[in-house]
């Protein structure tokens, strides 16, 4: 199956202590050429802990507008940008929504705060 930038999905995210993690949405970042080319893709975890909201590596999705609604999202959540991780094809399990045009600028910048990129 080939993934667009901006997916939201359902995936297993590996633990940073190398356990299996466990399963949650999370949003393809990686660019669409490489998405096409390659079975493992980059992704943000998506958590409902608002509290990453608060600083520049993290954004609010509020499942009431119509951006949220389009994610796939069951519940208000936040995206961050500072826990990247590589996933294999074999474990996303399913596309739930995705990032709307204003979600993805919003993205990009979170990206940017967290890697330091200017």
């Amino acid at each position: 199956m080939s993934y667009q930038r901006g997916d939201v999905v359902m995936t297993r995210i590996p633990h940073t202590s190398g356990d299996r993690g466990k399963k949650r949405p999370a949003v393809i970042v990686q660019a669409d050429p490489y998405n096409i080319k390659l079975r493992h893709f980059i992704v943000a975890e998506i958590t409902t802990n608002l509290a990453v909201a608060s600083d520049a590596f993290g954004f609010r999705i509020d499942i009431s507008t119509p951006d949220g609604i389009a994610t796939g999202l069951s519940q208000d959540s936040a995206i961050c940008c500072l826990f990247l991780a590589t996933v294999g094809e074999g474990v996303i399990t399913q596309v739930i929504g995705s990032l709307s045009p204003n979600l993805l600028r919003q993205l990009d910048d979170c990206l940017k705060t967290a890697l330091q990129i200017t």
